[in-house]
């Protein structure tokens, strides 16, 4: 590692109700991957918010390349060279790759934008990268992974000096992880600065070089990554031990009554002829590799997509599921893995959102009981220990983790008996994710909720599941019980149909 690039003494920040950062220190060297973790709410955005010029700090002071800096905007830390990739990409869909790049700072040809120009510069980009991407491709057309790559090589082009990777790996799939941490220590050894913000534990010890970790909005202390285990980190993060054995045996009774059984489920190329049941008090993990149909399955038995054929039961009673309306009212729920896009409506406060799905009930003459949406809001706040300043604050607010809070609050105040947790704590940190793990635990327990849980984590399909259905190009390949289940079958499993047609070929 180099000279020190960037340096945060003393950052503070307070919004109403919130002392969001308390004295923060924070530094960044040239040639170095430095991670910045902590819990959802720890004050990790604030901080890079506070450094790109979103936010004004209380106090404190920013050195950057030997001289104090206090950035107003975006726009002005990116001229200096500190650019953040975002976990939501900001690219425009209907552009080519090239127009996204240099937007706003087109190459010009006289008066007209000079298009050429522009795609041998990304084209150039594209080779510093090893990235093989044609500058003149729609943006909608790429891949997540290849729009992630796009924005890497737009920090490029900014002549970036410092580059901030906020939970980079979230929506890639393990051979794009790996393509994209070749990217990352080639733009280490090109001494760029990279901050690496991610809730993903293991990826620590493969890429970055020290680790930094906030709670509650203070600075807690740095590691040495290669020095340092997981244990050290968590404990760190959460002040407390967070146990992670895996489920040695079902917790659901032998006995319990079928409360849904799927028979022969097809829809479009992805769900192919799927059959399960699901019992009272059960979570029934869905395990497989991306792409392996598992979302697919549980939109069509939710309505949310069409069916092409098979049969639905509920309390052995054959139903009919045409629409989302359909299943809610026969008591199924849904938490969708895009909480943002699908659970939630960002610009409503908290009582809003938990009382979405139920709404008619507290509506009264055309008037909204608000006195019984705040009670029942309050009773939940409280019951899943959602972190905010009070119910009234807007969602878009709260961290991951206390978001999704919000989205499992809405459903059990349907009352739902079969909830189906689509990637539960897929952008959640580590204590947040006990948090809905205990939960889970207790809705399945003591409760009697029976749960489908879909997780692209193999340790979280062994620590929460008390059956695993795997699946794999659209159909089910094998179905254990947890005292049977293992990493290796479940692997063998999820790989099955992918083997047999490589074999055939």
């Amino acid at each position: 590692m180099g000279e020190i690039i960037l340096q945060m003494k003393g950052i503070d920040k307070t919004f109403p109700g919130v002392h969001a950062l308390d004295h923060v220190d924070f530094e960044v060297r040239k040639g170095e991957v430095h991670a910045l973790m902590g819990e959802n709410g720890a004050g990790k955005s604030t901080l890079m918010k506070v450094l790109t010029g979103i936010y004004t700090k209380d106090s404190g002071t920013i050195t950057y390349e030997g001289r104090q800096v206090e950035f107003t905007n975006p726009r002005e830390a990116q001229k200096a060279g500190i650019v953040i990739v975002h976990q939501e990409l900001n690219m425009m869909g209907h552009l080519t790759v090239a127009q996204n790049i240099f937007v706003g700072r087109e190459p010009r040809k006289g008066i007209m934008i000079d298009d050429a120009r522009m795609n041998t510069e990304a084209r150039k980009l594209f080779e510093q990268l090893s990235i093989d991407i044609d500058p003149r491709e729609t943006m909608s057309h790429l891949t997540v992974a290849k729009q992630q790559m796009c924005e890497i090589a737009k920090a490029i082009s900014h002549e970036a000096k410092v580059i901030i990777f906020d939970e980079p790996t979230a929506a890639l799939t393990d051979t794009e992880i790996e393509q994209l941490f070749k990217i990352i220590r080639d733009l280490r050894q090109r001494q760029y600065g990279i901050v690496y913000i991610s809730h993903r534990m293991d990826e620590i010890k493969r890429i970055t070089d020290r680790v930094s970790v906030m709670r509650d909005g203070q600075y807690i202390g740095t590691l040495i990554s290669s020095e340092c285990t997981k244990e050290d980190i968590i404990n760190m993060m959460v002040g407390r031990v967070i146990y992670e054995e895996p489920k040695t045996h079902s917790h659901c009774p032998p006995d319990a009554p079928v409360v849904l059984r799927v028979e022969h489920l097809s829809a479009g190329s992805m769900v192919k002829d799927v059959s399960f049941e699901l019992r009272k008090g059960e979570i029934l993990g869905f395990a497989g590799l991306v792409g392996a149909g598992r979302t697919e399955t549980v939109r069509a038995l939710f309505g949310a997509d069409p069916k092409d054929g098979g049969d639905i039961y509920i309390d052995g009673k054959k139903v009919d599921i045409r629409s989302p309306k359909d299943a809610v009212r026969l008591g199924i729920s849904y938490l969708s893995e895009d909480r943002k896009r699908f659970g939630i409506v960002l610009k409503k406060n908290i009582t809003e959102n938990s009382t979405l799905a139920t709404l008619k009930s507290y509506t009264k003459k055309g008037f909204i009981d608000k006195k019984r949406e705040e009670d029942v809001t309050h009773n939940y706040v409280k019951v899943l220990k959602t972190k905010t300043p009070g119910i009234d604050q807007l969602v878009m607010n709260l961290s991951g983790g206390n978001q999704q809070k919000v989205v499992i609050a809405k459903w059990l105040v349907n009352d739902s008996r079969i909830m189906i947790f689509d990637e539960p704590t897929r952008g959640i940190d580590v204590g947040a994710k006990q948090e809905i793990y205990e939960l889970m635990s207790r809705l399945a327990e003591e409760e009697g909720k029976a749960i489908i849980m879909i997780s692209s984590e193999m340790s979280e399909i062994l620590r929460m599941s008390d059956r695993v259905l795997v699946m794999c190009e659209g159909r089910k390949t094998a179905e254990f019980d947890i005292a049977e289940a293992t990493q290796e079958k479940i692997m063998s499993s999820a790989t099955r149909d992918i083997d047999m047609q490589e074999a055939a070929r």
